[in-house]
């Protein structure tokens, strides 16, 4: 991060009145793919502010369920519908939700391997589904978006039951990066941003405009937080063109930002 992103992020934190003195841990609820911009983007924003984050990544719907058995948070990062359900519960603070980026499912494969998915139809993709050996995606009940969308898929192409014996499981997108880069799955459907940061992992592409899910990802200051500044700091510091940049990094369209 250059001079120039810090000096921003300094900035950011006397506006809110933030000093070192002051420091605060910010535990941030944030769903799977939108973990690494928010890893990235941490490092610049203590060195500016004195505060650290607490970053525990999961799916939206884990994190939910997190939330509505009494666990605290201070910023929540989740899947669009998922932010309207905790708001429509009056889990977030009024008018602090801001959105931060679009994500796309994509297909992964091991680096270096030949395997070549036709992705330029939805028909084309259900061909290549039938034909591999092996597929991963975050299990439904796990209640991640990219692995509830991918199993409705499969119902709609009418494939499910062919599916069920050469799919892996994962409980986050993350494990399904791990599942094709130790060779258990030849192809995974998850965000791409979850995918891209495992070396052993090649995006092939996204899924088929068709029949892909455009999600935004919105950050919200949590009704339960103890430190709501320090994550309006954070929030303010994710829509900079530094937060901009590390969301392009990852794979996903930043939504906003503050110039």
């Amino acid at each position: 991060m250059g001079k120039t992103s810090l000096a921003a992020l300094a900035g950011i934190a006397l506006m809110v009145g933030a000093t070192h003195a002051s420091a605060a841990e910010i535990k941030v609820f944030v769903g799977g793919a939108m973990t690494e911009p928010m890893k990235e983007m941490s490092a610049g924003f203590t060195r500016a502010t004195g505060h650290t984050l607490n970053i525990i990544s999961d799916t939206t719907g884990s994190l939910q369920r997190r939330l509505r058995a009494g666990e605290k948070a201070d910023l929540l990062v989740l899947s669009g519908p998922g932010m309207d359900a905790v708001e429509k519960e009056m889990m977030i603070v009024n008018g602090s939700r801001a959105d931060l980026s679009r994500a796309l499912i994509g297909v992964g494969v091991k680096a270096g391997s030949n395997t070549a998915p036709d992705l330029s139809s939805a028909d084309a993709f259900k061909a290549t589904l039938l034909k591999v050996r092996s597929v991963a995606y975050v299990n439904p009940a796990a209640g991640g978006t990219s692995g509830v969308h991918f199993d409705g898929l499969l119902k709609q192409m009418g494939i499910a039951e062919q599916m069920k014996s050469k799919t892996v499981f994962g409980t986050q997108g993350s494990e399904i990066a791990t599942a094709i880069a130790d060779g258990r799955a030849e192809i995974g459907i998850t965000f791409s941003s979850e995918m891209i940061p495992n070396k052993g992992v090649r995006v092939a592409g996204n899924l088929p405009a068709a029949i892909n899910l455009p999600t935004n990802y919105v950050a919200a200051i949590s009704r339960s937080s103890a430190n709501a500044d320090a994550a309006r700091a954070f929030i303010q510091a994710m829509r900079t063109a530094e937060g901009s940049k590390a969301i392009r990094a990852s794979g996903m369209d930043p939504l906003s930002e503050i110039r």
